[in-house]
């Protein structure tokens, strides 16, 4: 696998949004129900990068294969250092180690931001592909949201993972 990690450009939304599509339309790692257009990706991205937010593809031979992004957790000013983390791959490339080496590219570009934690809010306690990869990047356990979702005819739960960046709360921003 010769991947290339990079800063995502417009020109990605299309490919960007046929990842994410197959996600909501057969996966719980998102509770979105309706995948949404590239007018509505590309002002997501927009919005992301917009705030020096990092938004990562994952290219392999010429072809996005990957990507994944950092945005706020929460819109108030005192979360304005915390950011929640979003990794989808293509279906077909699914187990094949992208998320091993989107997941370190990603933490590093956040750090590099000054950003001092990260939130993982893990779709379905079902995921532990998501949730062993979160881990195995120094994520702990945070927090359970029970039943708090309802798709493909069933109630899902909400993990929660945190862990720091940087100097973390050991300083000051």
């Amino acid at each position: 696998m010769s991947v290339v990690i990079r800063d995502a450009a417009v020109s990605d939304i299309a490919a960007i949004t046929r990842i994410y599509a197959h996600h909501v339309n057969h996966g719980t790692a998102t509770f979105e129900t309706e995948a949404p257009d590239e007018a509505e990706m590309t002002r997501r991205w927009g919005e992301v990068s917009g705030k020096g937010l990092p938004w990562l593809v994952a290219e392999d031979d010429g072809e996005v294969v990957g990507y994944a992004y950092a945005g706020l957790y929460r819109p108030r000013l005192a979360y304005g250092h915390t950011v929640e983390d979003s990794i989808y791959v293509r279906a077909d490339r699914l187990g094949a180690g992208l998320g091993g080496v989107l997941m370190p590219a990603l933490i590093a570009a956040a750090e590099a931001r000054g950003m001092r934690q990260m939130i993982a809010v893990i779709g379905d306690t079902g995921n532990q592909a998501s949730i062993g990869l979160h881990r195995r990047f120094g994520f702990y356990d945070a927090g359970l949201l029970k039943n708090v979702g309802f798709k493909f005819g069933r109630w899902l739960d909400t993990v929660f993972m945190q862990r720091s960046l940087g100097p973390g709360a050991g300083t000051p921003p």
